[in-house]
């Protein structure tokens, strides 16, 4: 049976409220009485219940966290950062995986809620932010993170994908390439409407480019190899002659389609780009040029946005981060005469 407060009192011979002042306001204790009461605790193995005292205060040291995928390295390291900043601050973060589903997001939120926790920092499943900006208006402080909203009605922290889409192609056509194909999750998400926006404009800069738009389930490296496998089948002549992969992880996925039996020798055939930069890019069969983002950045300053915004500080409710290309083995130049 645990031990509780009225246990602690009654083995030190004082009151409740002076094992509550020990616990909370030790200032207002003699030294003497506070070290017979410690010592009381030691002994009975006494371990303070935070949870019912922080729903007592109304508010916890917790932060909610929900991302749409945490089996994805980039999302890993945003809650890595945003564990960094809660640290900083004496909080904790509590991580939720909505599984790029909308009803999995809204469980994760109703129980953030009943925790009462301090905020919540949201990557949303899909566009639809109605439930999302219920749970605000709720009087639960909401940062979106990798995602903004044009009004700018929830502070959120985010990255310019259009121009991490515009890069990437851009690249690709200066190596020589002229036939893109852009290997992506759901047109749905955010993230992979702006990147393929990028993409466009990019292609239509150059009057002898063209872009395909290869739609795949979801964002990860099964889809990926599934995508690779469609264009290996294709006659070469057919084939793009670079991939622009909307995360890395679709672009692990095309390189163990193309490099299974030496299909499609990567750049020579077809040269690619994938987007994060995640820690695997570097080290695949080729290395990988990828378009970075800030992850553990983001999840920092989504942490320190909620900070603020609890602690009524004006702020920019509004912070976006520019990519960076990151230049790789897979994207060389083609060779001439191709």
């Amino acid at each position: 049976m645990a031990v509780g407060v009225k246990d602690v009192a009654a083995a030190a011979g004082v009151s409740v409220g002076t094992v509550s002042n020990v616990l909370n306001q030790p200032e207002r204790v003699s030294a003497r009485t506070a070290e017979r009461v410690q010592r009381v605790i030691q002994e009975l193995g006494f371990v303070r219940n935070d949870a019912a005292r922080q729903l007592r205060a109304g508010r916890s040291r917790s932060i909610g966290l929900v991302v749409p995928d945490i089996g994805n390295p980039f999302f890993a390291e945003v809650a890595r950062g945003a564990e960094d900043r809660a640290a900083d601050a004496g909080m904790t973060v509590l991580l939720g995986n909505s599984d790029e589903q909308d009803e999995r997001q809204q469980a994760h939120l109703e129980l953030f809620q009943e925790q009462r926790v301090n905020g919540v920092l949201l990557t949303p499943a899909t566009d639809d932010l109605a439930a999302v900006h219920r749970f605000a208006a709720g009087g639960m402080p909401v940062i979106l993170v990798d995602r903004e909203v044009e009004q700018g009605v929830l502070p959120s922290v985010s990255v310019d994908d259009v121009e991490g889409g515009r890069l990437a192609v851009e690249h690709l056509l200066a190596s020589g390439r002229r036939r893109i194909a852009y290997v992506c999750g759901p047109r749905s998400v955010q993230q992979v409407a702006d990147r393929l926006a990028g993409a466009q404009a990019a292609v239509d800069a150059v009057a002898d480019a063209e872009l395909e738009v290869i739609e795949q389930p979801s964002l990860t490296v099964l889809q990926g190899r599934a995508a690779g496998e469609s264009l290996v089948s294709r006659p070469s002549s057919s084939r793009p002659d670079a991939v622009f992969a909307a995360n890395d992880l679709l672009a692990v996925g095309l390189l163990q389609a193309f490099s299974f039996g030496g299909a499609v020798r990567v750049p020579e055939d077809i040269a690619m780009v994938g987007y994060d930069d995640i820690d695997f890019a570097s080290a695949t069969v080729v290395p990988l040029s990828s378009v970075r983002q800030p992850a553990r950045l983001l999840g920092w300053t989504g942490v320190d946005l909620l900070l603020k915004e609890l602690d009524g500080v004006d702020h920019d409710r509004r912070v976006r981060f520019q990519p960076e290309l990151v230049v790789r083995e897979s994207s060389a130049p083609s060779t001439p005469g191709r």
